[in-house]
């Protein structure tokens, strides 16, 4: 036993004087092979002194310290007699960097932005390896799935060496086919129209979505995720897989979904610090009273925070932060608004990094909190959020950082730009005829945040074109302004008995007045050349002829729609008045339009709309023919476009009066095996009447109406949609159509 304790002993105590026992005291430091790089440096690097202790230990870090500079391709270090020598062989000095075989200097920033290596910098093999994965996944994001790359090194003299990319792009890689698999509850056809990638045609030359983009394929996964949170499905999980090879160069992008189960709203209650005055607060606990039992929507919640933010800011003005605590039972989630005041600070600088292009005056007016504010995390958040609606920037990041003070805070925005300029380009074909489109816009015009976009439409009967202009924050206004020039011709002689040649311009703004409401003013003037064919009548005739216009025009706008695109729920109501200034007719046009929609059961969305328009003289002149009224095709299914109401001889002129009545509703049950269908049923009615140019013509007064049903199908080439119509009532002249169809594509 006490033999045991002794060995014991004897190791516990070589243990703790071993470090000790090999320590000695450096008295010199001898440095070798460096030419390029001062001995001062490699001291600094290998962080050793003379008259320090030394071990076995440290010396290992001397080397790894030296080899960590990444400016050594070999170190060895050797400590004999109290002195230290430090052998090195100095790595080679990058000349210059090229990048071979790619000619799109947007490309070439994007290698070379994402380079580990730089010119100057010290050639380091791993790093060059490391590089090469870099610059592959980059191609990838891209869309160059295969793309080969060959880095040559040249050697040189002194000491240095050249790198060369060599690449090969080869073909971008297409989107050959979207899939999505799982319990994804809704069809493909209505995931695939939420989707910014759509599937490759050859006649697709202009498109970019048609290429396997990395980018892309995130906003399309955000895109469909909010879509399932709008709806209910609070746990989904949406999963991409693009692995699957099916033609040359042709992927099959699949979207893995799993929906879950849907969730409902359960208690919401406010959480409020004891000094905040609960009155300010009795609309929103309303609100939460409303959304009690409706299916979850992340609209919603936004909604609510928003508010929180609204009243917060403008009734307590105190420095806070809100956030909500979820919690989930069975199929309710139980949400609690927490509302807790921060510590006051104040935001001393707000810096803007990686605006190129963009103005910072225009990052600046997106920024709910100055310099010199009290700093508040809820604006902060909203000005991120702005800065990433503006859809300018690929990546905005925010960095918080501590000022000069202990009150104070510094804001660093990080922003990545990304192109902002599109081509567009379409074709449809219908029962009406066929129709080109092709336009050019620009949505962040010279950094200065203006959209610019310029269009032209081909049709069976008119020739469109349009330049327009749009800044939707003049002078830090908040309110937008736009200036349009409009040439048009339109051929109607053959069933109208006119044909107009139309150019002008029209310059106005918009604002919003109140929460939801928007109010809009502009202006047009416009010369017109109105012509009329033989068989008109005698008073068609009169009105041929050269016309000068300008109108002022009123409009109000409010939308209480829960989303804009695809929506589910709320309504939006517009009304909009034409008041002629200078003018030989002194036509005032007056427009109301109303839609509501509801989701009745899962899947379903039923909608509602009224339409209301009327166009007199205040002169008691007779109003033109090309301002007369006719009512879309769209909203009176099973009759021709136009061709109901007054008539005056052969041609369909038109009223002084229109009304429309549309309800519809989707069939989730009807094809529901079929993924790239969808069934409606809609019922029309509506009636144009009116002829103040003649009193002795049928004013065409009586209702028309029909029901039917309407298919949308997405096509290989595009999507189509058809309707099959049962009128009900009409007029005599009425030409009725039990079938229409329209299929359009993009190149």
């Amino acid at each position: 036993m006490n033999k045991t304790r002794i060995i014991l002993l004897f190791f516990i105590l070589n243990f703790l004087f071993l470090p000790i026992s090999f320590a000695e005291i450096i008295k010199k430091i001898e440095i070798k092979g460096n030419t390029r790089i001062s001995d001062e440096t490699i001291l600094m690097f290998s962080r050793i002194n003379e008259g320090q202790n030394i071990d076995n230990t440290e010396l290992n870090e001397i080397i790894k310290n030296l080899y960590n500079s990444n400016f050594f391709k070999d170190v060895s270090v050797k400590f004999k007699n109290s002195i230290i020598s430090i052998n090195v062989e100095e790595a080679p000095l990058i000349k210059d960097i090229k990048i071979s075989g790619i000619k799109a200097e947007k490309i070439k920033k994007i290698i070379k932005d994402s380079l580990i290596l730089k010119p100057r910098g010290s050639y380091n093999n791993f790093f060059l390896s490391e590089e090469k994965k870099i610059i592959q996944s980059k191609l990838k994001s891209a869309g160059y799935y295969f793309s080969k790359i060959d880095p040559f090194i040249e050697l040189l003299d002194d000491n240095m060496v050249s790198i060369d990319y060599r690449i090969e792009l080869g073909e971008k890689s297409k989107i050959g086919k979207i899939s999505f698999i799982g319990d994804k509850v809704y069809k493909d056809n209505k995931l695939r129209s939420i989707l910014v990638s759509e599937e490759y045609r050859f006649w697709k030359f202009i498109s970019g979505k048609k290429f396997l983009q990395e980018e892309l394929i995130e906003i399309d996964k955000r895109l469909l995720k909010n879509f399932y949170l709008n709806k209910g499905y609070y746990n989904v999980e949406i999963n991409t897989s693009f692995a699957k090879l099916i033609n040359k160069n042709e992927f099959e992008l699949i979207f893995n979904i799993n929906a879950n189960n849907k969730i409902y709203f359960g208690d919401m209650k406010v959480i409020l610090p004891n000094d905040f005055d609960e009155e300010n607060y009795k609309d929103l606990r309303k609100l939460l009273d409303d959304l009690k039992d409706e299916p979850y929507s992340l609209y919603s919640v936004d909604k609510i925070l928003d508010k929180i933010d609204l009243i917060t800011t403008s009734e307590e003005f105190k420095s806070s932060n809100a956030y909500a605590e979820q919690n989930i039972i069975s199929d309710r989630l139980n949400i609690n608004f927490v509302v807790e005041k921060s510590k006051t600070f104040f935001i001393e600088k707000i810096n803007i990094f990686g605006n190129n292009v963009t103005r910072e005056s225009v990052i600046r007016n997106q920024l709910e909190i100055d310099e010199g504010d009290p700093y508040n995390e809820i604006l902060a958040k909203k000005s991120e959020n702005n800065l990433k609606n503006l859809n300018f920037f690929k990546n905005v990041k925010t960095n918080i950082i501590n000022g000069q003070n202990q009150n104070s805070k510094i804001i660093n925005y990080e922003i990545e730009e990304k192109p902002t300029g599109e081509i567009t380009a379409g074709a449809g074909v219908g029962t009406d005829g066929g129709s080109l489109f092709f336009g050019v816009r620009e949505n962040n015009y010279l950094g200065k945040g203006v959209s610019v976009d310029v269009n032209v439409t081909l049709a069976a009967d008119s020739l469109k074109g349009n330049y327009s202009i749009t800044n939707p924050n003049f002078q830090n206004s908040d309110k937008s302004i736009f200036f349009n020039i409009r040439a048009e011709e339109t051929d109607k002689l053959k069933d109208f008995g006119y044909k107009s040649n139309k150019t002008g311009f029209a310059v106005g703004t918009s604002f919003e007045y109140l929460k939801d409401f928007n109010l809009g003013f502009s202006t047009s003037s416009f010369i017109e050349k109105m012509e009329t064919d033989s068989t008109a009548s005698a008073s068609q005739k009169r009105q041929a002829g050269n016309y000068f216009d300008t109108f002022f025009k009123f409009s109000f706008d409010y939308d209480k729609r829960n989303q804009r695109f695809k929506t589910s729920d709320g309504f939006i109501s517009n009304y909009s008045i034409d008041i002629p200034i200078i003018s030989d007719n002194n036509t005032l046009t007056n427009t109301y339009n109303y839609k509501v929609y509801n989701e009745f059961f899962d899947n379903n969305i039923t909608s509602f709309s009224l339409s209301l328009a009327a166009a007199n003289s205040i002169t008691n002149d007779d109003v033109k023919l090309s301002e007369r009224l006719f009512i879309p095709s769209k909203r009176l299914r099973g009759f021709e476009s136009g061709k109901i109401g007054p008539k005056d001889g052969e041609d369909f002129i038109g009223g002084n009066y229109s009304a429309t009545f549309n309800a519809q509703t989707n069939i989730p049950r009807i094809f529901q095996n079929f993924q790239n269908l969808d069934a409606v049923l809609f019922f029309d009615a509506g009636s144009l009447w009116g002829v103040d140019y003649d009193s002795t013509l049928n004013d065409g007064a009586k209702l028309r109406s029909s029901v039917g049903i309407g298919v949308d199908w997405f096509t290989v080439v595009g999507p189509l949609n058809f309707t099959l119509s049962e009128v009900i009532t009409k007029e005599d002249n009425d030409i009725t159509e039990s079938f229409r169809f329209n299929l359009g594509t993009t190149f």
